[in-house]
């Protein structure tokens, strides 16, 4: 399916590209069709990235660094309007190992190909309907394209309390007060166990919202969901962002993340059961931005119902497994100087229950040769976790492409 699908969306590529003149510029996208009656259109977008790493752990002995080249993304982009432009779609489909992830029974051992497959409906005035599978309103920098960081990647934050991706609805919806004080708000219910789901739900199902606020206006080019300040704002710009989210009787150790807390009490090999504990997930997260500088921060708290479980097994010993709790923090700042190189700072502390507190801070340093869809980026991370000997230093240089 996936041979099959790259080679179609080749030759795609190559027929709408043979003509002599193709009116589109570098970073919006191969080409843009809009059918004669304006009745529908269709963008259609490619992306890289190309990353190494080189890891030094303090525990492996100095001289030990481990290194790895690879694919880091690889995405095809499909997105535009059917039959009015206010019923816009969007689909995406992730090509590169790390894009596909692991895949399990749930998934029928499919790999997890697909990332956004959501349809738009703006059906009254201010209030759009999203149907699909897309990204939670969850935290700030989730949320945020990953072609559009300010870092190589996502911080430790993200990685242990984010909500990702997941099928269901959401309404969204926005208004202004006075002459520039936006407020953005949205809903969302889901089945609560990540993307790609084929089997049927278990436990309940996840409900999310969030409120944004932007007592300053609305950012240029959508910039409180971009990463630095490649596109400098000529008045300071602010929006504050709070999500809670609940998953009933979550099976995963993350909320719909992480893995499955699968049992097998007969020791047979066949699951026979799940653990489940209701989740609930606040985030708290703030964006400001004026000319070259640009500040995001982040808080999470994850707690549950029941955070350790256990069960008997016919030999007498147990089957356990845990929910993953705690709370996160990430602040990172930057500067964009007048050739487009940006130098960047970032914190991240990760307090998980039945672990030590981990932090780590990271320098970065990025080249935006034009924004966010051709640039080159590098940074040097420290890793420490307390009252302990674990940590180390780690560098990254990515190059990303994005048409």
């Amino acid at each position: 399916m996936r041979v099959s699908l790259i080679v179609l969306s080749v030759l795609f590529s190559i027929t709408l590209l043979s003509q002599d003149v193709v009116d589109t510029k570098f970073g919006k996208g191969l080409y843009n069709v809009v059918s004669k009656d304006s009745s529908w259109s269709m963008k259609f977008g490619l992306r890289i990235q190309s990353l190494y790493v080189g890891e030094f752990n303090f525990n492996d002995g100095f001289g030990e660094v481990n290194s790895n080249f690879m694919i880091r993304r690889s995405r095809l982009k499909f997105g535009g309007h059917a039959f009015s432009p206010k019923l816009q779609y969007k689909i995406e489909f992730g090509l590169s190992n790390k894009d596909l992830g692991k895949v399990n029974s749930r998934g029928n051992f499919a790999p997890r190909m697909i990332l956004d497959a959501v349809i738009k409906w703006n059906f009254y005035e201010n209030f759009t309907l999203w149907a699909g599978q897309t990204k939670l309103p969850g935290n700030r920098e989730r949320v945020i394209s990953s072609a559009n960081l300010q870092f190589v990647d996502r911080s430790l934050l993200n990685s242990k309390f984010n909500i990702d991706r997941d099928m269901g609805i959401q309404l969204r919806h926005h208004f202004v007060l006075g002459k520039n004080f936006l407020v953005r708000d949205m809903i969302s219910i889901s089945q609560g166990e990540g993307r790609n789901l084929v089997q049927d739900n278990l436990g309940g199902f996840q409900y999310t919202g969030r409120i944004e606020l932007l007592p300053m206006g609305a950012f240029s080019s959508k910039g409180d969901y971009v990463g630095g300040a490649t596109k400098r704002e000529n008045t300071p710009k602010l929006a504050v962002g709070i999500s809670y989210d609940y998953n009933d009787r979550a099976v995963k150790n993350r909320a719909n993340m992480g893995s499955y807390m699968s049992y097998d009490t007969d020791l047979d090999g066949e699951i026979d059961g799940y653990f489940m504990s209701s989740t609930r997930t606040i985030f708290s997260d703030l964006m400001f931005k004026y000319k070259g500088f640009s500040v995001m921060a982040e808080y999470a708290l994850r707690d549950a119902d029941k955070v350790d479980h256990e069960r008997l097994n016919v030999d007498s010993t147990f089957t356990s497994a845990s929910v993953s709790v705690g709370s996160g923090f990430n602040v990172q700042a930057g500067y964009n100087f007048n050739k487009n190189w940006e130098l960047a700072g970032r914190y991240t502390q990760i307090s998980l229950a039945g672990y030590n507190t981990d932090r780590q801070f990271t320098l970065g340093l990025s080249k935006y040769v034009v924004g966010h869809k051709l640039k080159v980026q590098t940074d040097l991370s420290y890793r420490k976790i307390d009252d302990s000997s674990d940590g180390g230093l780690m560098y990254r240089l990515q190059f990303e492409l994005h048409f």
